[in-house]
């Protein structure tokens, strides 16, 4: 498998005002059916991933989302606020960020040429999201070549409504690494791969790292899950 890895991290550089987001007792949010636990990560009102919520207290993203890209320093936890749902300037939940644990094989390298198998982060809230308002994620290690997926993701031109890239497949997977068909813009760090089967819930797979190009093809490059992440959720917990 060879790949050229396009040093670009799709991780979005954009001022976001906290109050551009609504806490839990705003009414009428409009968010995409059934996806309210995919949300935006607004990092220290200055840079913007997107985060999936795995558990009621838990959010799954990209380990490099935890660097600040100018200056390569480590971004402090209690600077990052989970926006689950965002839709235009409301949220189903907000949630601050009190801890934040990476995967031990992850090594920073500033520039965007980032350690990829190993790009995830655990983000711990500081209170739960009730199930009841948002249901979380289910997830699998199970992710091959052939498979259908989604990518579901804010952006540097949808900075506040999640829009899902669909009908896209894993082209190839060696290790934890799977490099996937799925076009990804600026913002898309950290965004959920959902494995797409018809009749049933989509799956959590991967984790969105990097654009990269394979031969002349543009291409995703994400962290598959693997046993790892239980132990990060653990920890994080």
């Amino acid at each position: 498998m060879r790949l050229l890895i396009a040093a670009i991290a799709a991780c979005l550089s954009l001022g976001m005002p906290i109050g551009a987001a609504a806490d839990d007792t705003r009414s009428g949010v409009r968010s995409i059916e059934g996806w309210e636990a995919v949300g935006r990560l607004n990092i220290s009102n200055k840079n913007m991933c997107t985060g999936a919520l795995v558990a009621p207290d838990l959010v799954l993203t990209a380990a490099h989302c935890l660097y600040d890209p100018r200056t390569g320093g480590r971004v402090d936890p209690a600077t990052i606020w989970f926006e689950a749902g965002l839709s235009g300037r409301e949220a189903v939940a907000l949630r601050q960020v009190v801890r934040a644990v990476m995967h031990p094989q992850y090594r920073y390298r500033p520039g965007g040429s980032h350690q990829i198998g190993s790009d995830l982060a655990v983000l711990k809230l500081d209170r739960p999201i009730s199930r009841s308002r948002i249901q979380p994620l289910a997830m699998s290690n199970g992710a091959a070549r052939g498979d259908v997926l989604g990518v579901l993701s804010y952006t540097r031109r949808h900075a506040t409504r999640q829009r899902l890239k669909e009908s896209c497949s894993v082209l190839a997977r060696q290790s934890r690494t799977l490099v996937m068909s799925c076009l990804v813009d600026f913002g898309a760090s950290g965004s959920p791969v959902l494995e797409l089967r018809p009749g049933l819930p989509p799956r959590l797979v991967s984790v969105i790292s990097a654009k990269a190009a394979m031969g002349n093809r543009r291409v995703s490059i994400g962290t598959a899950l693997d046993a790892s992440l239980w132990d990060l959720m653990r920890r994080a917990g």
